[in-house]
C-alpha cells in the first residue's frame, strides 16, 4: 500500500465538514478488521484508510496545520500501513477493572512476541512487536502494542487464494486462538498485493 502524503489529507476546515461521514465510513471499514482473541485481547488490523483516519484525528485534536508538523505525523504513522506481504496490527489487552488489568499485565510480559497468525495448516507467523519503542519493563507489559506479521510471498499467495486464517496468542499466561470469518479474511486479503 502507498504511504500517505500531505496531498491525501484534508485541511482542518475540510475535515471538520467531512468528519461525520468520513468517521462513519472508517468505523464500518474497521468492523471486519478486528479480531478478538479470547476475552481480553483484540487485534485491530491497520491499513491506509485506518491510518489516514488516525492522522486526520491527530491533526484535528492537536490543531496541526504547519507543513513540517504534518510531515512529522505522517512519518510517525506511515510505518503502520501494510507493505503488501505483511499485516500491521494494534494489539489491545482489554481489562475493564483496573486491579485486574494491573495484575494481568504483570503476568503478560513478552506477550506481544507470542501473538501469531496462521494461514491454512502452515507454521505460525509470530509478530514482530513494538519496533519503534519499548512497551514493557521487568514489572509489566503495556496494554497496547504495535505488531507486524511478515507473511512473505508464499503465505501472501495462500491468503489471496482464500485459505483459512487464524490469529492467536501462545503465552504461558494467555493462550487462545480465533478462526477468522470470511468477512475478516476478505478485509485482510485486501492488504496483500
Amino acid at each position: 500500500m502507498q504511504a500517505l502524503t500531505r496531498k491525501d489529507l484534508m485541511s482542518l476546515e475540510k475535515y471538520a465538514e467531512e468528519r461525520p461521514a468520513f468517521r462513519a465510513r472508517v468505523m464500518a471499514h474497521k468492523r471486519d478488521r478486528q479480531v478478538a482473541i479470547g476475552p481480553h485481547a483484540r487485534l485491530y488490523f491497520e491499513d491506509r484508510l485506518t491510518i489516514q483516519y488516525q492522522v486526520q484525528e491527530m491533526l484535528r485534536i492537536e490543531k496541526i496545520f504547519e507543513a513540517d508538523e504534518i510531515e512529522e505525523e505522517l512519518k510517525a504513522y506511515n510505518p503502520l500501513i501494510p507493505g503488501g506481504t505483511d499485516w500491521k496490527a494494534t494489539l489491545m489487552l482489554e481489562y475493564e477493572d483496573v486491579a485486574e488489568r494491573r495484575a494481568a499485565l504483570a503476568k503478560l510480559s513478552g506477550v506481544a512476541t507470542r501473538v501469531y497468525v496462521r494461514v491454512g495448516d502452515r507454521p505460525r507467523v509470530y509478530a514482530v512487536a513494538d519496533e519503534d519503542m519499548g512497551r514493557e519493563n521487568d514489572d509489566k507489559t503495556s496494554s497496547v502494542h504495535f505488531l507486524r506479521f511478515d507473511l512473505g510471498r508464499e503465505l501472501a499467495a495462500a491468503v489471496r487464494g482464500g485459505e483459512p486464517i487464524a490469529c492467536g496468542i501462545d503465552h504461558p499466561a494467555y493462550r487462545d486462538e480465533t478462526i477468522l470469518t470470511e468477512a475478516q479474511r476478505a478485509a485482510l486479503r485486501a492488504d496483500i498485493d
